[in-house]
């Protein structure tokens, strides 16, 4: 079950900017910064973002349909800025539960569950370009 849409529109106009002041600096949470695919304006995402081998996973309560997944998923690339440190992303691909759970820590599966998201979006970090030109407060 995502979340409905209605709760993104609340998130994204009330909660979201409440979050984005704290977000980048208290993991797990982080802030993705994009494009708009059409606009070409600059937004940021406050999320929930895990560190993986080469990269992070993040959880998409709204689906991979949510403006911000498909901005990035279009660019092929984001920013993440999580405890301060700064990294630039690539290869934004889907992962499905099964896929995705294993991959997170084993204390933030039952929320994920109990909050039945069930779709993660998995980057990869692009060691050429970490923490280049990217400020925390962009």
């Amino acid at each position: 079950m995502r979340f409905p849409r209605a709760l993104a529109r609340f998130n994204r106009l009330v909660t979201n900017p409440i979050a984005d002041t704290v977000a980048w600096s208290v993991p797990p949470f982080a802030v993705v910064l994009h494009r708009g695919r059409v606009s070409g304006g600059r937004y940021r995402t406050p999320v929930w973002a895990f560190p993986v081998e080469d990269g992070f996973v993040i959880a998409l309560p709204y689906g991979p349909g949510a403006d911000w997944v498909r901005n990035i998923v279009a660019a092929g690339r984001c920013t993440l800025v999580r405890s301060r440190a700064v990294f630039n992303l690539t290869d934004p691909r889907v992962l499905v539960e099964d896929e995705a759970m294993d991959l997170v820590p084993a204390y933030v599966r039952p929320p994920l569950r109990l909050f039945r998201i069930r779709e993660f979006l998995r980057m990869s970090v692009d060691p050429s370009r970490s923490g280049v030109g990217v400020s925390a407060a962009e």
